[in-house]
């Protein structure tokens, strides 16, 4: 059995082939596309961040908007890059949209991905200390986020308040209950996924991830997958870890679809630079009739060890179109992989 959800990079462009043509039409559509996904029997509504792009930037807006509009859908993201963020401040924000949406939130945070400026955590006022990395300023700032999501007073009172004080040191509010317990963190390596598993974090792998041996890319996330569930057993947390991988997966069942798709039905793996020094391996997108989806996805290693499928959607598209792309996931593939 596995989750199933989609997840959104939430592009828009004056294109006349788009659906979003601004950002006020992809934040509403993203409201409506979950709000039909999880009429359809969606699992998650997911949505990348990025900044200085035309693309999704502040998540909690959007996901307490799509909280109030749903009921049971998870709403998360996949993934916020700490290094432009305010861990406290971040920390009041997702308990607000958390609270809102009355317990489903399921947030991916990352260290982050090259952007589409230079540095551009800098410009956000943010910049590593001494001899810290920007990873390491992630990953430092992801664990602030952590510790102030457990409700523990950390602040000592003002004797003279403007409103009566609860006794003892203050934490950030709202507090919501159980948010630290679905913090994913979206790993690009093998460190980084044990890393996560040993501080209590499910794991979040995408459709690319840094070469480490040179195998096909399922193969390679298959084994990240498995060394992070190996970290968090031997953690001895008292919860069980989930792990998602996200996919490009479309169903051929419509002209439109071979039209739109077809052309990617014999994809293969690619290796690249994503930075200057690190070579990373980009998973094939799937796309074919229902029979042979289901023959393919059916090798896939990852995915077997995985208990949620994020669907990567062509958001441009529209609302429309893409229910139908996650209705025939579900329709036609879903039932065959015993996902369902």
């Amino acid at each position: 059995m596995k989750k199933i959800g989609f997840l959104s990079f939430g592009h828009w462009s004056d294109h006349p082939a788009y659906k979003t043509r601004t950002a006020a039409d992809t934040l509403l559509q993203s409201i409506d596309l979950a709000v039909a996904a999880e009429e359809i029997g969606v699992d998650g509504a997911y949505f990348r961040v990025h900044h200085f792009a035309a693309q999704l930037a502040s998540p909690f807006p959007l996901l307490a908007a799509i909280g109030a509009k749903t009921s049971k859908i998870e709403i998360g993201t996949g993934v916020i890059d700490m290094r432009y963020e305010n861990p406290l401040y971040m920390v009041e924000d997702a308990g607000a949209a958390d609270l809102i949406s009355g317990g489903r939130l399921q947030l991916g945070i990352s260290r982050g991905s090259p952007e589409q400026v230079i540095e551009g955590w800098r410009h956000f006022g943010y910049e590593p200390g001494e001899g810290e990395t920007d990873a390491e300023m992630g990953r430092n700032k992801a664990m602030q986020f952590l510790e102030r999501l457990n409700g523990e007073g950390f602040a000592t009172p003002n004797p003279y308040p403007m409103f009566p004080n609860p006794p003892g040191l203050l934490r950030l509010e709202p507090y919501a209950k159980g948010l630290r317990d679905r913090i994913w963190w979206g790993a690009a390596s093998n460190a980084t996924a044990v890393w996560a598993a040993e501080n209590g974090m499910h794991l979040q792998s995408s459709t690319l991830k840094f070469d480490e041996s040179g195998k096909p890319f399922h193969v390679q996330q298959a084994e990240q997958i498995r060394l992070y569930k190996e970290a968090w057993k031997k953690a001895g947390h008292q919860r069980e870890p989930r792990v998602s991988v996200s996919r490009s997966i479309f169903a051929l069942v419509n002209d439109e679809d071979r039209y739109l798709f077809g052309q990617q039905a014999n994809g293969s793996d690619k290796f690249g630079y994503i930075e200057a020094d690190k070579r990373a391996v980009f998973g094939k997108s799937y796309a074919a009739e229902p029979d042979q989806l289901i023959k393919e996805l059916a090798n896939d290693e990852a995915i077997q060890e995985a208990d949620t499928i994020l669907l990567t959607i062509p958001n441009t598209l529209g609302v429309d179109y893409n229910i139908h792309v996650l209705s025939s996931i579900l329709t036609h593939v879903a039932p065959g992989l015993d996902w369902r």
